[in-house]
């Protein structure tokens, strides 16, 4: 059975990739093994050795901590917040690949109509 911190790691390093927009081959060639090594560590089935993950770190283009954030914060759901909006993000928001497709569209657009974009994304929520 996989350890819940393996699992976390594995999700990040799904998260960075997709987010970066790299394949598991590509991924797996950058580091120099299979892909079929790189979908055993996104599923946590396999431990990620601390030269491997500095190696994948590298390739991702993201410090070794990034994949160790949020370890300790549980996931919220809305039934379990009797309806709070704010608590309604899981606590890994890149596993909807809407969020990663949002994002990426989003560093596409130039400064201006990102900021406008911004801008009514936080009106419409409420944020000031």
């Amino acid at each position: 059975m996989a350890h819940p911190i393996d699992i976390h790691v594995g999700n990040r390093v799904r998260q960075r990739r997709r987010l970066v927009g790299m394949t598991q081959h590509a991924l797996a060639e950058a580091v120099n093994i299979r892909f079929q090594q790189i979908q055993k560590y996104e599923n946590g089935v396999n431990r990620i050795s601390a030269s491997r993950l500095w190696e994948i770190a590298a390739a991702l283009r993201a410090p070794v901590t990034y994949f160790y954030d949020g370890l300790g914060e549980p996931a919220v759901t809305f039934e379990e917040t009797n309806g709070d909006h704010e608590a309604t993000l899981d606590a890994d928001p890149f596993k909807n690949t809407d969020t990663v497709a949002l994002i990426r569209a989003f560093y596409t657009m130039h400064e201006e109509p990102r900021q406008r974009l911004l801008n009514l994304a936080k009106a419409l929520s409420g944020e000031t």
